[in-house]
C-alpha cells in the first residue's frame, strides 16, 4: 500500500492507494502521525491530491479517480448511490435506501455510510437525517458543516 498526507482546510488527510486505485481517505485524528516520513506516493495519490486541492479551491465538483473500496456488496451499493448525489445537494438516508431498492434499510444505509472508506471523494457528507438534521459523520460534524458550506449548502441554525 502507498500513502501520502495532504494538508487541507479541514486538516491533514491521509490518502491510501494500492498503486492502481484509491482505497482510503482518512480524516485528521484518524490516522495519527506514524509513518509520516515513510510515505510512498504514486500516480493515483498524486491525482487524488490534485483533485482534492481543486475541490477545496472550489474548482472541482466531481472526482475522477480509480476507486477500490473494500466492503460488502450492500455497502458498495450504498457508496455507489452516494457517488450520484450532486455537488451542493443533500439526500436523506431514506432517499439512499430507496435509490438502492431497499426502502426499509434506512439504518443499514446509515451504517454503510458511516463505514465509507473514501469520504469527500464518495460524498457521504451530503447525507442528512430525514428531518433535515446533520447526523453523524466520520470526520465529525464540524468537518461535515465545513464541506457542506464549501459546496454552498445553506445551513440554517447550524454553527
Amino acid at each position: 500500500m502507498n500513502y501520502q498526507f495532504l494538508d487541507t482546510p479541514i486538516g491533514t488527510l491521509r490518502l491510501v492507494s494500492d498503486g492502481k486505485h484509491l482505497t482510503q481517505v482518512d480524516f485528521p485524528n484518524h490516522h495519527g502521525d506514524a509513518g509520516k516520513d515513510e510515505q510512498r506516493s504514486d500516480p493515483v495519490l498524486k491525482a487524488c491530491a490534485r483533485q482534492l486541492r481543486e475541490y477545496f479551491a472550489g474548482q472541482r465538483r466531481v472526482f475522477d479517480l480509480p476507486l477500490a473500496a473494500e466492503g460488502t456488496d450492500f455497502q458498495k451499493s450504498v457508496w455507489a448511490a452516494l457517488s450520484e448525489i450532486p455537488y451542493g445537494e443533500m439526500r436523506s438516508y431514506g432517499d439512499i435506501a430507496r435509490v438502492i431498492g431497499n426502502p426499509k434499510a434506512v439504518r443499514a444505509v446509515g451504517g454503510a455510510n458511516g463505514k465509507n472508506p473514501l469520504p469527500i471523494v464518495v460524498p457521504c457528507h451530503r447525507v442528512i437525517g430525514s428531518d433535515g438534521s446533520l447526523t453523524g459523520f466520520g470526520g465529525g460534524l464540524s468537518i461535515k458543516k465545513k464541506l457542506l458550506r464549501l459546496e454552498g449548502v445553506p445551513l440554517t441554525g447550524e454553527d
